[in-house]
């Protein structure tokens, strides 16, 4: 830590008082935003963490940021690899975001890995689009349904792959993010290149409407085993949904390393998670505690979004790729809390400004 960065820093340190303080506000009308500045000895579990992970994490996408602040913090992280758990008690402190009476909720998210070829056969028959040009100057396109019947992306060039199963293909949209792996053992990582403009609408819900199922029973598994028991009405059910996902070539990612998230960086298996950027900065450190058949005690990093990632309390957690990965994260849905670290004096500079 050089001497200039570690002046300003540890300055705004000592003139901040030690005791939680709390201020509410508004975010856009909604709910009332509470921000409660807390200790890190009140984080359930911090001290038994592998701080120096979060660290190498945090210094994937910190470089990236642009303010002041956290530039100084990206600096100072360099110097601090061996004490890693100091770094964050040094230049942070922890703030509880909340949102009303909203109560947390972690699921979690992963990255598929597909058998497919790189042109259509019988057996892979399902094709993986880019984004038409038409598709990207409208603020709404074609629905799911007439994608999928029509012709107008026939013939274009516009196929990355083509897969064997349309209903991995469904759940790769969903995640928005996969690896194709050809038959002769390349792969392809496809990333998010866009969408349809049409609202998601959840298959899962219409299975519980249609009374298939109790809502405690629906998962990604129990969606995929009814579609393929079911191929015709299952077809039908996809159907329902008539947001459409394009994508993009990502390959130049190393297939050691995790997808792009949504600051066009890796993220990393149990260490990255999706937030809403209106409450939670991207880049921040976020303290996660999950309960659940997962339990976790871990500090993540906020490097990612989605479109159901919505509110101070919500978070998807990045699990890792291929099967296994999705198997656990499909068990997520569960209570918990999460606290941002803040820089210190972006922390306390909340309370003058909500309380005025």
């Amino acid at each position: 830590m050089t001497a200039r960065i570690g002046a300003a820093l540890l300055a705004g340190i000592w003139a901040m008082a030690a005791d939680p303080a709390q201020a509410t506000g508004a975010l856009d009308g909604d709910a009332p935003v509470a921000h409660t500045i807390l200790d890190f000895s009140d984080l359930d579990g911090w001290a038994a963490d592998d701080h120096s992970a979060a660290l190498d994490a945090f210094l994937v996408t910190c470089r990236d940021l642009n303010d002041p602040d956290w530039t100084a913090l990206c600096a100072a992280a360099e110097d601090h690899r061996d004490v890693a758990r100091n770094f964050f008690e040094l230049f942070f402190r922890p703030v509880l975001i909340t949102e009303g009476s909203a109560e947390a909720l972690f699921t979690g998210y992963f990255e598929p890995e597909l058998d497919g070829a790189p042109h259509a056969s019988p057996r892979f028959r399902y094709p993986i689009y880019r984004m038409p040009p038409e598709a990207e100057a409208a603020e709404q396109w074609l629905s799911r349904r007439e994608i999928l019947s029509g012709s107008e992306m026939s013939g274009r060039g516009l196929e990355i792959a083509w897969v064997d199963d349309p209903v991995e293909l469904f759940f790769l949209q969903i995640q928005g993010s996969g690896r194709i792996r050809f038959p002769d053992g390349r792969v392809v990582r496809v990333g998010y290149g866009g969408a349809n403009g049409h609202e998601y609408k959840s298959v899962g819900q219409e299975l519980v409407r249609r009374g298939m199922f109790e809502a405690h029973e629906v998962s990604a598994g129990t969606i995929k085993e009814w579609v393929r028991t079911h191929p015709t009405k299952g077809e039908e059910l996809l159907l329902h949904n008539p947001s459409y996902v394009f994508f993009r070539e990502v390959s130049e990612v190393p297939a050691d390393r995790g997808p792009l998230g949504a600051m066009n960086r890796s993220v990393t298996p149990r260490r990255s998670v999706a937030v809403d950027p209106a409450y939670t900065p991207l880049g921040a450190p976020v303290w996660v505690e999950k309960d659940g058949g997962v339990p976790m005690r871990r500090l993540m990093i906020a490097q990612d979004t989605g479109s159901a990632i919505k509110g101070a309390q919500r978070a998807d957690i990045f699990v890792g790729t291929g099967d296994e990965a999705g198997a656990t994260a499909g068990t997520f849905r569960d209570a918990g809390r999460m606290v941002v670290l803040l820089p210190i004096q972006r922390a306390y500079a909340l309370l003058p400004e909500l309380l005025e």
